[in-house]
Protein backbone atom coordinates (compact mmCIF):
# COMPACT_ATOMS: atom_id res chain seq x y z
CA UNK A 1 0.00 0.00 0.00
CA UNK A 2 3.27 2.34 0.70
CA UNK A 3 4.44 1.68 -2.67
CA UNK A 4 0.82 2.94 -4.42
CA UNK A 5 0.76 6.05 -2.31
CA UNK A 6 4.34 6.82 -3.15
CA UNK A 7 3.88 6.14 -6.87
CA UNK A 8 0.74 8.34 -7.26
CA UNK A 9 2.49 11.49 -5.38
CA UNK A 10 5.28 10.78 -7.96
CA UNK A 11 2.38 10.49 -10.58
CA UNK A 12 0.58 13.96 -9.79
CA UNK A 13 4.42 15.66 -9.23
CA UNK A 14 5.05 14.40 -12.72
CA UNK A 15 1.68 15.11 -14.35
CA UNK A 16 2.21 18.83 -12.87
CA UNK A 17 5.66 19.59 -13.89
CA UNK A 18 4.67 18.12 -17.64
CA UNK A 19 1.61 20.60 -17.43
CA UNK A 20 4.00 23.42 -16.59
CA UNK A 21 6.09 22.73 -19.50
CA UNK A 22 3.73 22.52 -22.00
CA UNK A 23 2.27 26.05 -20.34
CA UNK A 24 5.80 27.41 -20.91
CA UNK A 25 5.92 26.59 -24.39
CA UNK A 26 2.52 28.19 -25.30
CA UNK A 27 3.22 31.19 -23.96
CA UNK A 28 6.78 31.33 -25.51
CA UNK A 29 5.46 30.30 -29.11
CA UNK A 30 2.79 33.34 -28.46
CA UNK A 31 5.20 35.84 -27.34
CA UNK A 32 7.79 34.82 -30.12
CA UNK A 33 4.77 35.47 -32.74
CA UNK A 34 4.23 38.26 -31.38
CA UNK A 35 7.55 39.80 -31.51
CA UNK A 36 8.07 38.53 -34.77
CA UNK A 37 5.21 40.24 -35.78
CA UNK A 38 6.03 43.64 -34.09
CA UNK A 39 9.27 43.37 -36.10
CA UNK A 40 7.49 42.48 -39.52
CA UNK A 41 5.64 45.69 -39.09
CA UNK A 42 8.37 48.05 -38.27
CA UNK A 43 10.33 46.99 -41.11
CA UNK A 44 7.76 47.36 -43.51
CA UNK A 45 7.38 50.80 -42.26
CA UNK A 46 10.89 51.30 -42.29
CA UNK A 47 11.13 49.98 -46.34
CA UNK A 48 7.70 51.94 -46.88
CA UNK A 49 9.21 55.14 -45.78
CA UNK A 50 12.09 54.59 -47.89
CA UNK A 51 10.38 53.90 -50.82
CA UNK A 52 8.50 57.21 -50.43
CA UNK A 53 11.03 59.42 -48.89
CA UNK A 54 14.10 57.92 -51.82
CA UNK A 55 14.51 61.53 -53.82
CA UNK A 56 17.56 60.08 -55.57
CA UNK A 57 15.90 59.06 -58.80
CA UNK A 58 14.19 62.36 -59.41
Amino acid sequence: MAFLGSFLQYLIIMIILVAVAVLGVLVGRVLRKRKDAKEAAAASAIKAEGVEGDSTNE
